[in-house]
C-alpha cells in the first residue's frame, strides 16, 4: 500500500465498515506514536457511527494533550488486502481540517505492518 508524505507526517487511506455500511477514510496518519487507532467522528457520521449511551467513553492522553474519545465495535477495518473484524475503535472530534484519524500501533501489530520509508510503502511481511 502506497503512503504519502506530506507536512512532515504520513498519510495513508482505510476502509471501515459498520452495520453493512462501508466507507473509505483518506487522510490518515500514520502514527507509530499512537498506541491506539482514532478516527474522526465526523467522517463516519454518515455511515451511522455516532457516539450512543452503551459507548465507552475513554480520556487518552499523549504528546498533543488529552482526548476524550468514545469506543464502538465495527464489522471491519481494511487497510489494502488485510482485514480486521469485529474490532473496536476510537472516534473523537478531531481539531484538524486535513486530519482524518491515526492508524496506530493497535492494527499496525495486529497487521504485522513493515513500514518501507524508503519506498514509501507499508506491507506486511510475505
Amino acid at each position: 500500500m502506497k503512503i504519502e508524505y506530506r507536512d512532515g507526517l504520513l498519510f495513508t487511506s482505510i476502509e471501515i465498515t459498520y452495520k453493512g455500511k462501508s466507507k473509505v477514510i483518506d487522510n490518515i496518519v500514520v502514527d507509530t506514536g499512537a498506541a491506539n487507532s482514532l478516527i474522526s467522528q465526523e467522517v463516519v457520521d454518515e455511515i451511522g457511527i455516532r457516539i450512543s449511551k452503551d459507548d465507552e467513553i475513554v480520556t487518552s492522553y499523549g504528546i498533543g494533550g488529552t482526548e476524550h474519545v468514545f469506543v464502538k465495535s465495527i464489522d471491519e477495518i481494511k487497510i489494502d488486502e488485510f482485514r480486521l473484524n469485529d474490532i473496536s475503535i476510537d472516534f473523537t472530534v478531531l481539531p484538524y481540517e486535513d486530519i482524518n484519524g491515526l492508524l496506530g500501533l493497535d492494527i499496525l501489530i495486529e497487521g504485522g505492518f513493515i513500514i518501507d520509508l524508503k519506498a514509501l510503502k507499508i506491507h506486511r511481511k510475505d
